[in-house]
């Protein structure tokens, strides 16, 4: 694959990028580069290989999921204005 001048232009638009015109084949060849080495990383062969999230087996922490109030309520409605229940209070807006 192999990417053009015009292309390059639309990626520095599209990332923000402001690229001189006397920078842009310099851009073009690292890009291509990039692809290049791109492509070859599509000749390896991955049949049989897991997809892994670390170089060491280990296992989540999980935490049992239940519902609860956080059993601060009262902490956090302290410095309100007004509150109810462990509800904030707040004036009427719309009629």
């Amino acid at each position: 694959m192999s990417v053009d001048l015009a292309t390059v232009k639309r990626v520095a638009h599209l990332a923000r990028i402001a690229v001189p015109e006397a920078d842009l084949p310099k851009l073009q060849g690292e890009l291509n580069a990039i692809l290049g080495f791109v492509e070859q990383l599509n000749e390896v062969n991955v049949d049989g290989v897991e997809p892994m999230t670390s170089v060491t087996p280990m296992a989540m922490k999980q935490r049992e999921d239940v519902v609860t109030d956080g059993e601060i309520a009262e902490a956090i409605v302290a410095n309100a204005p007004a509150s109810e229940d462990d509800y904030f209070m707040v004036p009427k807006v719309i009629e």
